[in-house]
C-alpha cells in the first residue's frame, strides 16, 4: 500500500501540510481557513490552489488552461519508463487527459456508446446487486460498507455495461487501486508494483477488446468499437485507453462516494433519521453528500498564458489545483450554514464533485444512480444501522478521498 512522502518529486502539494495529524480524517477547517485567508495560495511545493466556489468554476470552465501535463514541462511517466518504452505513452489518449480539439472529438465519439439511456437500462441491475450485498450483510448482522458494498457494487456494474463479467474481478480491482494510488501527489507508490499493475491492466484490455472483435455484442465495449461520426472512429489506442479509463475513474469515484455519504449520514443522525422517514429525498440526498465530502477533493489545471484569479496573477506553465472540497463549502456560494450537512439543500446539486467545464465527469449520471440504490436501499434496509468503529481508517489520499474500511452493524 502506498504511503504518503514528504520528498516524492513532480507536481504535488495542496499547501495545506497534510502531514499534521487528523488532516484526512478532517481536511474542511483547513480548507475554510485557506479560503478565507489566502484563496488563491502559492505553495511551496510550487502548486498554485484556488478554494473559492466561484474561482474554482471559472478555471474548470476556462479554455485557455490545460489538462496536459507537458505544458508545465512535466511527465510523471519519465520517473518509471525510459523514453522510448512504449509503456510511456498508456493512458495518454484517455479523455480526461486531453486538451481540444483532441478531447472534443473523442468525448464526442465516447458519449455516442456510453448514453444516458444505456446508464438507464441498468437500474434493474443495480438494485439486484445492492439486495444482493445488503441480504448478506443481514444474514451475517453486519458488514463493511467499503469492502462489501461500494467496492463490489460499481466494479461489477462497469464490468457487465463493458460486456466482460467474466474477468477477474478482484484482480482486476486491486491492480486498479495500484494505478490510482500512483497518480496521487503525495503517496509513493513502488515503482515496480505500479508497472506490474500497468502491465496487468494492459493485458487484460487487450483480452477484452480482442474478444468483442471476435464476438461482438449488446454492450458498451462493442459500441466503443463500432462507434463512428462520419467516417471518424477510435483507433486501437484510443479504444484501449477509455476502456482502462474507465475501468478506474467508473468504480473508484463511486467507492468513495458511497463510503463517504454513508459515513456523513451515520455522523449525523438527525439527517439518516429524515432520509428514512422520506426515502423520495435521496436525489437531493446523494447531491448533498457528494456536496458535503467530495469523493474527488481537487482537479489540476496547467496554465498555458498568464491568468489573473482575483487579484493574483498566476504565471503561464502553472500548475493549479482547484479544490473542489473547499469550493463545496464556501459560505459566499452555498450560504453561511456550508459546513453543515443538509439533505434538504436547495442549492446541493451545484456541488464541484464532478468538476466541471469540458472534463465534467462522463459517468456522473451512473454514478449518481448507483449511490442513491446502494445508500437509499441500505438507510431504507437497516433502521439499526450503525458504525462499529468511531474513528474509521481513511485512505491517505488527497485527490480520491475515502475509506479503506467501514464496518457496520445491522
Amino acid at each position: 500500500m502506498g504511503t504518503v512522502d514528504p520528498e516524492r518529486p513532480g507536481p504535488p502539494g495542496l499547501g495545506l501540510d497534510p502531514f499534521a495529524p487528523g488532516f484526512f480524517a478532517e481536511p474542511y477547517a483547513r480548507y475554510g481557513a485557506l479560503r478565507r485567508d489566502d484563496p488563491v495560495h502559492h505553495s511551496a511545493l510550487g502548486p498554485w490552489l484556488c478554494t473559492r466556489y466561484e474561482d474554482c468554476v471559472r478555471l474548470l470552465c476556462t479554455p485557455g488552461l490545460s489538462v496536459e501535463d507537458h505544458h508545465a514541462g512535466f511527465d510523471r511517466r519519465a520517473r518509471r519508463y525510459a523514453p522510448d518504452d512504449p509503456r510511456r505513452e498508456r493512458g495518454t489518449r484517455a479523455i480526461l487527459n486531453l486538451d481540444p480539439p483532441d478531447h472534443t472529438r473523442l468525448r464526442r465519439l465516447v458519449a455516442r456508446a456510453f448514453t444516458p439511456r444505456r446508464v438507464e437500462a441498468l437500474g434493474p441491475r443495480i438494485d439486484a446487486l445492492v439486495d444482493r450485498a445488503l441480504d448478506a450483510g443481514a444474514g451475517a448482522g453486519g458488514f463493511d460498507v467499503i469492502a462489501d458494498l461500494a467496492f463490489p457494487l460499481p466494479f461489477t456494474v462497469i464490468s457487465e455495461m463493458l460486456g466482460v463479467p467474466d474477468h477477474d474481478g478482484q484482480y482486476l480491482r486491486d491492480v486498479s487501486h495500484t494505478l490510482v494510488r500512483a497518480l496521487e501527489p503525495l503517496v509513493a507508490e513502488d515503482d515496480d508494483a505500479v508497472r506490474v499493475a500497468s502491465d496487468a491492466m494492459h493485458n487484460a484490455v487487450e483480452a477484452m477488446i480482442a474478444e468483442k472483435r471476435a464476438a461482438p455484442g449488446d454492450d458498451l465495449l462493442t459500441a466503443l468499437i463500432e462507434v463512428r461520426d462520419g467516417g471518424d472512429a477510435l483507433s486501437h489506442a484510443e479504444l484501449h485507453d477509455q476502456v482502462t479509463l474507465l475501468y478506474i475513474a467508473g468504480h473508484e469515484t463511486t467507492v468513495n462516494l458511497i463510503g463517504n455519504g454513508v459515513w456523513s449520514l451515520l455522523r449525523h443522525p438527525d439527517q439518516l433519521t429524515r432520509l428514512r422517514a422520506d426515502p423520495g429525498l435521496v436525489g437531493n440526498a446523494v447531491e448533498e453528500l457528494l456536496r458535503y465530502d467530495a469523493p474527488v477533493q481537487s482537479s489540476r489545471r496547467i496554465t498555458r498564458s498568464d491568468v489573473t484569479i482575483g487579484d493574483t496573477t498566476v504565471p503561464a506553465g502553472s500548475f493549479v489545483f482547484t479544490v473542489l472540497g473547499a469550493a463545496n463549502r464556501d459560505p459566499a456560494h452555498f450560504g453561511p450554514d456550508a459546513d453543515r450537512l443538509d439533505l434538504g439543500r436547495p442549492l446541493a446539486p451545484q456541488h464541484l464533485a464532478f468538476g466541471g467545464g469540458i472534463h465534467h465527469c462522463l459517468g456522473a449520471v451512473l454514478a449518481r444512480a448507483e449511490a442513491r440504490a446502494a445508500i437509499g436501499g441500505l438507510v431504507q434496509r437497516f433502521p439499526r444501522l450503525a458504525p462499529t468503529d468511531t474513528a474509521p481508517d481513511w485512505n491517505g489520499r488527497l485527490v480520491l478521498r475515502g475509506l479503506e474500511s467501514l464496518p457496520v452493524t445491522v
